[in-house]
């Protein structure tokens, strides 16, 4: 992992560079949560407390899993660990500085830009593994609020007994989905665990009332999840869990996804456009904004 550029903060916290971090800096193309929500890609932090356990083996996903290299690990039981959580968020804060130090002599940086990504707004806990299976997670959302970060965070809803409970809930929450059935799911998202579909229901029906923004983020697949049965298993999907906001967002071939799907599998920006559409007029949501380059759109009540 060191070598594909992840920076370790301790034994089970990584963080990795996002490019719209670098395309920020370098370029001033920002990330469509810049578009969407107001997010400085120079100033976020892509992040997981949980870089080696997940409850799923998505077909999709771009992380190598243990079964594609015929390795092979409990990645469903996480250790607890009991660390400083202060010092915790102190090494994921030094962390980001390394990551982006050499960008203080780059020819095509800005030093305010530069300044400003040496003082992160914005953490985004996502990038590998299951986050909700850390079992300090609530204190490090504290810690990160504390210091004046703002929090996203990015989970498949697995866990309702964490999710549902949190006192110190994230900034937003992202429930990312692929599928709109238990048939789906055992093949897309291939569980770990015994009930995790009904566990996911169990989250989406407890988040009507979560107190927070909450996004649906649905990764669309060419000739998988995109047809009219997807629409009216989202819409289901959508009046359940009531979010906030919808994101559409195409699946994009790349990673160790490549060794299970195909380019194909791939959509346009058209295409998620017409799905968007489509599901717009199922939910009524309507549609807000899109992003091009992250073939990308956003549905929104408010």
């Amino acid at each position: 992992m060191k070598k594909q550029g992840y920076y370790f903060a301790n034994e089970h916290t990584v963080l990795k560079t996002c490019s719209w971090t670098r395309n920020a800096l370098t370029q001033k193309r920002y990330c469509y949560k810049c578009k969407f929500y107001g997010i400085e890609s120079h100033r976020c932090i892509q992040m997981s407390p949980a870089a080696f356990w997940c409850w799923n083996a998505c077909v999709h996903c771009w992380r190598l899993r243990p079964q594609d290299v015929g390795l092979s690990w409990n990645e469903t039981r996480m250790p607890n660990f009991d660390g400083d959580i202060s010092e915790l968020v102190d090494r994921i804060i030094e962390g980001q500085k390394r990551l982006l130090s050499g960008y203080k002599v780059h020819s095509k940086v800005e030093q305010r830009m530069f300044e400003e990504a040496m003082n992160p707004k914005h953490v985004a806990i996502s990038l590998t593994g299951e986050p909700t299976l850390y079992n300090k997670l609530e204190d490090l959302l504290k810690e990160f609020h504390k210091r004046g970060l703002s929090t996203f965070l990015v989970t498949r809803g697995v866990r309702p007994d964490v999710l549902l409970n949190l006192q110190e809930k994230p900034s937003q929450l992202y429930i990312s989905m692929e599928a709109y059935n238990r048939e789906m799911y055992e093949w897309l998202n291939q569980p770990l665990v015994p009930r995790a579909w009904e566990k996911t229901m169990e989250t989406l029906r407890g988040l009507p009332d979560y107190g927070r923004p909450t996004v649906l983020r649905i990764t669309l697949m060419r000739n998988i999840n995109m047809d009219d049965n997807a629409i009216k298993g989202f819409s289901k999907i959508i009046d359940i869990m009531q979010p906030t906001y919808i994101e559409p967002k195409a699946y994009m071939y790349v990673g160790a996804s490549m060794l299970r799907l195909t380019k194909e599998n791939m959509p346009t920006h058209e295409e998620v456009m017409s799905f968007a559409e489509k599901l717009s007029k199922e939910t009524g949501y309507p549609i807000r904004s899109e992003s091009k380059p992250s073939r990308i759109a956003l549905l929104s009540k408010l």
